[in-house]
């Protein structure tokens, strides 16, 4: 007997669980986009999104995702035939790298696989070679979606200055921003790039760009931004219809000026940090817990290389398959699957899958999940330790 009926719960990384908040402030009448209050809340984003991002620098928004902003930051740095190095990390540090590429950069793949961070000392040996500073960016991401490694982004811009290389970093917080600690320029980062429909908790459409003073010099010189996609009108432009391009993409504004209202107002963004934590390491507990009697284990092995976001974990004989689709038939969640781990043709694809727990999250929705996730693994019959759920609500009681 199937128990999905009611409200389903997508545990997915992307797109979040969004704040009822959020929907309603969205659901009115188009506003007037040439003036009055439309274009002044707009205006009173801008430092909310410095916040956020803990920077002082430009900020350009697109009406774009994640693979937008990512498009929108190599127009803006490179010149048809410029190099850039990328420190790999799973599918998506792969997929900035495929995006540069195909735009004509000369893109260097450092590939770190998909289970642990990027090596700084290998970056720094990497730019030590280049005598002639021709890679123009680092491109890196500080958690990648797909294998949940979290990279060391201090560490990397210190490797960056100890091989007195003039690259700029550029860094992906797409499945970071309001998750996992972030201080842009304090880390000494150039360019930062996220998106509305994760940490931010608002439906996907919104792709953000911050840049350094650097970065908007550096961009004097490239030659791939289209009117679209240059960032100077969007960041520095007097005009409003300039900060978009055209027309705003204004129920999304709406809907942001709640979200960046709760985060940073409200709540506040270091207990944000701390709850992001805590949930995370509520599921931790719960897979190690599990694997203590079957073939589950964690994509990351180290808990300090892990984001906060999102848990990669893999259920050996294509129990993380069966597992999902009996959760979202029979349970009515539905976890993320295993992207970039494995081919979709590869049987070992089943293996893996992808516990959310960012954005509009609190305890119960995380324990409810785990608790489900467990109920799935005794009805299918797939081996796993005892405790999970347990050791889970050990953890959110001793937040």
């Amino acid at each position: 007997m199937s128990l999905a009926q009611g409200r389903p719960y997508l545990a997915i990384p992307g797109p979040s669980t969004m704040p009822d908040r959020v929907l309603n402030a969205m659901h009115r009448a188009a506003p007037n986009i040439y003036e009055g209050a439309l274009v002044e809340m707009t205006r009173g984003l801008y430092p909310d999104l410095r916040r956020v991002a803990g920077t002082a620098a430009h900020v350009a928004i697109y009406i774009a995702n994640g693979h937008g902003a990512w498009e929108a930051a190599n127009a803006n740095l490179f010149a048809r035939g410029d190099r850039a190095l990328v420190a790999a990390t799973g599918r998506f540090g792969i997929g900035w790298a495929s995006s540069a590429q195909r735009m004509g950069v000369a893109v260097e793949v450092l590939d770190f696989g998909r289970s642990k961070p990027a090596d700084p000392a290998r970056i720094a040996a990497a730019l030590a070679a280049d005598t002639g500073h021709a890679i123009r960016a680092v491109l890196v991401t500080h958690v990648d979606t797909a294998s949940s490694v979290r990279n060391d982004i201090p560490a990397i811009r210190a490797a960056i200055d100890a091989a007195g290389h003039p690259a700029l970093l550029a860094v992906d917080c797409i499945a970071s921003l309001a998750c996992d600690e972030f201080h842009m320029d304090a880390w000494g980062v150039d360019v930062m790039v996220a998106a509305s429909q994760k940490g931010l908790m608002v439906p996907p459409g919104l792709g953000f760009v911050w840049f350094s003073d650097k970065a908007l010099a550096a961009s004097n010189r490239a030659t791939l931004a289209t009117p679209y996609w240059d960032w100077k009108p969007r960041a520095v432009g007097d005009e409003y219809y300039e900060f978009f391009c055209g027309t705003a993409p204004t129920h999304h504004l709406f809907g942001l000026r709640e979200s960046l209202t709760m985060i940073l107002d409200e709540e506040g963004l270091p207990h944000v940090w701390a709850r992001h934590r805590a949930l995370a390491r509520s599921v931790w507990a719960a897979f190690d817990a599990w694997g203590r009697g079957g073939d589950i284990a964690l994509n990351v092995a180290d808990p300090a290389c892990r984001g906060h976001s999102v848990t990669a974990a893999r259920i050996g004989g294509g129990g993380a398959g069966r597992l999902r689709t009996w959760l979202e038939t029979e349970a009515g969640v539905t976890l993320g699957i295993g992207l970039g781990m494995a081919l979709p043709t590869d049987p070992a694809y089943q293996d893996f899958l992808r516990v959310a727990h960012m954005g509009h999250v609190n305890a119960h929705m995380t324990l409810g999940v785990l608790g489900a996730m467990e109920a799935g693994m005794r009805a299918l019959g797939i081996p796993h330790g005892s405790g999970g759920v347990e050791a889970a609500a050990a953890v959110v009681a001793g937040a």
